[in-house]
């Protein structure tokens, strides 16, 4: 036990404490302040926050403050390595103020940034029996040695510590599991997620807001592989309509007789295969939405087909002379230039005029480059979950390339380059080789081909991440050196989409 409470640290344990009861929302601000103050009270010169990997039982550096933070959280130890791996190990404090005559001592970090270590003071982060990391002190200040008071205080800070991780764990799997529910909801119904955090894209959500409502046909434009079907799919849910049905048809994929009868159905008889009566994909959709993909490749026929149903909303089944009505909103979507086929006399120009009352063009993935981020976030849990692989996130370097990558198909390749990934990483960070962009990614000039105004964005992410490294990710600091509120450095890294990647 303590012999005597100094008020400093017992003020700084009430500041913590109610720091943790109140918000451990950003776990990574609390944990640092948690390490700050743990140095300041030991008077060590440098401390680190070493996270143990449940899966392969690694000890990676979470937080590192001190000259030499920034290089340290490069390393990781193997398990049982050095001071922080045996005290991890064997779940017990250390104190060892000559690392030099103890054989535990790893001495290579020390030697590889160029920061001598004399003394190191180390206790285990415990949850429900469990070491889950370790906090280091290192080097007395004043050449003095770590003593048992130090210990003592220094093992509660630990226990802040672990409860700080746990309770953010808690609430990240609760997040995580609650937002999967939903996301598990709507794709059990056949629906997609749809993730953006680009100003282009939430205008033309706040367009389809507008439109949904309304029962006008809806023209798609964009590249393949921009999301066209997503957007369809949310015209549906916030239209009055979201109860009914939403039925799709890809008008490239199936001939030209099958696409009649897939699309208007048949009656028994119509042509050899026709058994029995069968309901088109119109009747089908009765009361709700039909999503028509790659409506520039319909047939003039069935063109003239859909324009009446456009017109009177009846139509006759293949083989039949009975007029079928139903109440269905058609939004058609199309990756050709529609405006050049109506011109070369290949679409209908009264099917063109009635299906664009309401056209929404979907910018391709290059034009938005703020969604690059929060896509590759999705993908990576998504795929990490049905790979049962932990990841931590991208490497800078990974980022970088994702985000001077031109991508010519769109979300798609990016979901596709993703899960390639998440089955060949062998680290907890995807890197560049992971990928497999190749000399395909723009990688020596990120300005290449940007327009000022992403060339700007990029150079700024840079700059403020480099800024926020050299601080420890502390965004007070930061911002007086930037000279800027705290406030708007706060809104830029949500912005700029900074993260703290590894190195």
């Amino acid at each position: 036990m303590l012999e005597r409470i100094d008020p400093r640290k017992f003020e700084t344990l009430i500041e913590i404490n109610t720091l943790i009861n109140s918000n451990y929302a950003d776990a990574t601000s609390l944990l640092t302040h948690i390490i700050e103050s743990a140095t300041r009270l030991t008077e060590g010169e440098a401390s680190s926050l070493v996270l143990k990997n449940p899966e392969d039982g690694k000890l990676y550096f979470e937080i590192a403050l001190g000259p030499k933070g920034r290089d340290v959280k490069k390393f990781s130890l193997n398990p049982g390595e050095g001071i922080a791996g045996w005290v991890a190990a064997h779940t017990q404090s250390l104190i060892v103020n000559d690392v030099e005559t103890d054989s535990r001592f790893y001495g290579e970090i020390s030697k590889s940034i160029g920061f001598p270590t004399f003394s190191i003071l180390a206790v285990p982060m415990v949850v429900r029996d469990n070491c889950v990391g370790v906090i280091e002190i290192l080097n007395k200040k004043g050449k003095k040695y770590f003593t048992q008071e130090d210990l003592q205080w220094l093992e509660i800070f630990a226990v802040q510590a672990a409860i700080a991780i746990e309770n953010a764990r808690y609430l990240e799997r609760a997040r995580e599991e609650i937002g999967y529910l939903r996301e598990q909801i709507d794709i059990d119904k056949g629906y997609h997620v749809l993730v953006s955090a680009s100003p282009l894209i939430k205008e033309k959500l706040d367009l389809i807001e507008r439109v949904a409502p309304t029962d006008s046909s809806v023209l798609i434009l964009g590249e393949s592989g921009v999301g066209k079907e997503l957007f369809a799919e949310q015209l549906h849910l916030r239209s009055g309509r979201h109860k009914g049905p939403f039925v799709r048809v890809n008008c490239a994929a199936l001939p030209e007789g099958l696409l009649e009868s897939e699309l208007f159905g048949h009656v028994k008889g119509a042509f050899t295969d026709a058994v029995q009566n069968r309901r088109g994909r119109f009747e089908l959709a009765d009361g709700g939405t039909i999503f028509l993909d790659e409506i520039g490749d319909l047939p003039l026929k069935l063109q003239a087909k859909l324009l009446r149903v456009l017109q009177q909303k009846t139509f006759e089944r293949v083989g039949s002379s009975d007029s079928v009505t139903v109440d269905v909103r058609i939004v058609a979507a199309t990756n050709r230039d529609i405006e050049s086929l109506v011109e070369k006399g290949e679409f209908r120009s009264d099917l063109y005029y009635r299906l664009n009352v309401l056209p929404i063009y979907v910018p391709p993935l290059r034009q938005r480059k703020e969604d690059i981020p929060a896509l590759a976030e999705y993908f990576l849990k998504k795929f990490g979950r049905e790979t049962k692989k932990q990841f931590r996130g991208f490497t800078d370097q990974a980022m970088d390339i994702m985000l001077s990558y031109s991508w010519p198909g769109n979300v798609r390749e990016l979901e596709n380059a993703v899960e390639r990934a998440c089955v060949i990483a062998k680290d907890q960070y995807i890197g560049v080789p992971d990928l497999l962009l190749g000399g395909r990614a723009e990688s020596a000039d990120p300005y290449g081909g940007k327009s000022l105004k992403d060339s700007l964005a990029i150079f700024k992410r840079h700059f403020i991440r480099r800024a926020l490294e050299d601080h420890d990710w502390n965004q007070t600091e930061t911002a007086k050196v930037l000279d800027i509120q705290r406030t708007y450095l706060s809104r830029l890294i949500k912005e700029l989409s900074i993260n703290d990647y590894k190195e």
